[in-house]
Parts: structure tokens; C-alpha cells; sequence
């Protein structure tokens, strides 16, 4: 089965849109997202709503933890967006789309098993926290194996809004260094990272996923363009949400 990855859309309703029409025009099975549903965006209740309805699951990432309990190490920005976030929620009148959104975060899982896959929001290691960043493979050698022991063949996180392939080596491929596609084997150890859809971090402002063909043992990456500016005013326009919470969208950082 061809399976659409998505990850860290962070309350960005018009990234998650345009992703899930260009995820419609491909022969997809499923949509599976690893978190991060929440926090930093303009709108999060819509954004939940469309993840609960398109996709077949959906993890516990920090920022959604954030929200639904309490944000722990965040940044002031942060920080008051989980609040804001959390008050978007408890604003709701209809009582039972209200008990709806709040059961379906709640039922948010901080690991899973599909297929050969251990899916996780952070990393293997600490599945909410975690970032594996790309210089981890030169930087953090004992991290990387500690982590690959963690995991019996294949592996994907989001986190650090950073799309691309870690092997074991360790190696990480960027999706331009493969022509954005990745062909892997079966018994090698993998982790995918599909980046953001909603706040991508490596200089390319347009959104990030990924979809994976476990029959033929490929990784594609796609990036796609949506309306930046329209984000931005909305995020402006709320008090208690930091301005460069919009900047930083245009500089895809």
C-alpha cells in the first residue's frame, strides 16, 4: 500500500490543504500523520478536524502535548502559542464537537507499529522530544547507534521540520541528493523524516511529505507551494501569537 506521510502542520490550515489535494491526486491508500497537529498556527481546531477526518492515524507530538497538558522547554513564543491553542479548544460552544477533539488528542499515541515501521514523533530513543537532526550523522555517533539499536528495520519521525532518509551508517540524504525519490532494501535500517507541512525548517518555504511504497521499497519527498501571506496576516492578527511566528514561514526556517 502507498502511504501519504505527514508531519508537524502546526495549526497551519491552508499548508495542510493544499497538501492533502496534491496527496489526492496520487494513488494513495492511506494518510498517516506523526504529529504535531498543533502549536505556533492560527488554526488548530480546523486542522484537527481534517487530520481526525483524512487520516487513518495520527501521534502525540511536543506541541500537541503542549497544548493538551502543559508546555514543558518551549520558548516564550511558544509558549504562549500552546496557551492560545489550548484556549481555541476550550472556546468551542457545541458541546460535542468540543468532547470530539478533546477525545481524539487525547487518543493520541506516542509510538506505533506499521507494517516494518516504528513510528514516532521525536526519535526511537524519546519518541516526543527527541530531534535527530542530519549533522547527528558526523556530530552524534553514539547517538545514532544507540537509536538504529532501537529499532529492528525501518523507523520515521518528524520534529525537526527537516525532510530526508537516516541510515545506519550513518548517513542522511536530503531528497535533492536523491531526485527526490529513495529506494531502499528490506533489511536495511531507515528512518524517513517527511519535514513540515506547516513550518518547514531547511530554507525552503513551501510545504514537505512524503509517501512511501512499501512494494517497491521507495520514499518519494514532494514540496508544495501554498498561500504564505494568508498564514501570515492570521497569525498577526492574533495578540498572544509572536509576529516572527509568521516571519519565519516566508524564510522557511
Amino acid at each position: 500500500m502507498r502511504t501519504a506521510i505527514i508531519s508537524d502542520i502546526h495549526g497551519n490550515l491552508e499548508a495542510l490543504i493544499k497538501v492533502l489535494e496534491d496527496i489526492d491526486k496520487r494513488d494513495v491508500g492511506r494518510i498517516i500523520c506523526l504529529g504535531d497537529i498543533l502549536g505556533y498556527g492560527p488554526d488548530p481546531t480546523e486542522c484537527v478536524d481534517l487530520v481526525a477526518d483524512r487520516c487513518e492515524w495520527s501521534l502525540l507530538g511536543n506541541h500537541d502535548y503542549g497544548a493538551l497538558y502543559e508546555p514543558t522547554n518551549f520558548n516564550s513564543a511558544a509558549e504562549k502559542a500552546a496557551h492560545w491553542t489550548r484556549a481555541q479548544f476550550e472556546a468551542e460552544t457545541d458541546k460535542e464537537i468540543k468532547a470530539r477533539r478533546w477525545e481524539f488528542l487525547g487518543g493520541l499515541r506516542v509510538r506505533t507499529l506499521m507494517d516494518d515501521f516504528l513510528c514516532v514523533h521525536g526519535s526511537p530513543r524519546r519518541p516526543i522530544n527527541e530531534y535527530l537532526f542530519p549533522h547527528d550523522v558526523i556530530d552524534s555517533p553514539v547517538k545514532m547507534k544507540q537509536i538504529f539499536e532501537r529499532i529492528t528495520t525501518h523507523s520515521m519521525c518528524g520534529h525537526t521540520h527537516i525532510p530526508g532518509i537516516f541510515t545506519s551508517e550513518p548517513d542522511f540524504y536530503p531528497p535533492e541528493d536523491v531526485e527526490n525519490s529513495f529506494k531502499y532494501a528490506n533489511e536495511e535500517q531507515i528512518i524517513i523524516n517527511p519535514g513540515s507541512v506547516g513550518q518547514p525548517r531547511d530554507e525552503d518555504h513551501r510545504s514537505s511529505y512524503a509517501i512511501l511504497d512499501c512494494d517497491t521499497c521507495t520514499v518519494d519527498f514532494f514540496r508544495i507551494e501554498y498561500d504564505i501571506d494568508a498564514v501570515c496576516e492570521k497569525i498577526y492578527a492574533v495578540p498572544e501569537l509572536s509576529d516572527w511566528l509568521g516571519d519565519r514561514l516566508r524564510e522557511g526556517k
